[in-house]
């Protein structure tokens, strides 16, 4: 459907509602909201093979469900910058750190909802980052 050339309205299934953003859509009423369920077989659930493999399913899917709306970010800053690139950067639990070849500078590795990662980029340059990356994420399996 092409609104509003060939609709007045249209029902659509949507999680974060950009693409009714990005067609100057709104929504004016919810119909149903849902949830993911994953449903076994009484008999598959007593086999300890295929149990084991729904037990994996659905880790593997909520690690799916957890990286929603996130994002990874890495980037590089010198040892004396560090504290304030920190202090800019929220983290899931706390940002991954490891040296690098130069023993001056840090790698710096962390995961961050996507919708504050345009407002935390600029504050990371300020703070003295350098080379940083913002990248997909596919699962966050906790």
């Amino acid at each position: 459907m092409k609104p509003p050339e060939l609709a007045d309205a249209i029902v659509e299934v949507t999680e974060t509602g950009s693409s009714l953003r990005a067609n100057k859509l709104r929504i004016i009423e919810t119909v149903l909201e849902s949830n993911t369920q994953l449903i076994a077989n009484i008999d598959s659930w007593k086999d300890a093979a295929k149990r084991r493999k729904l037990e994996d399913m659905r880790m593997l899917l909520e690690g799916a469900i957890n990286a929603l709306g996130k994002v990874g970010l890495m980037l590089n800053v010198e040892k004396a910058n560090l504290a304030k690139v920190i202090a800019v950067l929220p983290a899931l639990k706390k940002p991954t750190i490891s040296t690098l070849s130069d023993d001056d500078w840090l790698a710096v590795n962390t995961i961050l909802d996507e919708s504050t990662v345009r407002l935390i980029i600029p504050r990371l340059k300020e703070a003295g980052a350098q080379g940083i990356v913002e990248y997909p994420l596919n699962k966050i399996v906790m």
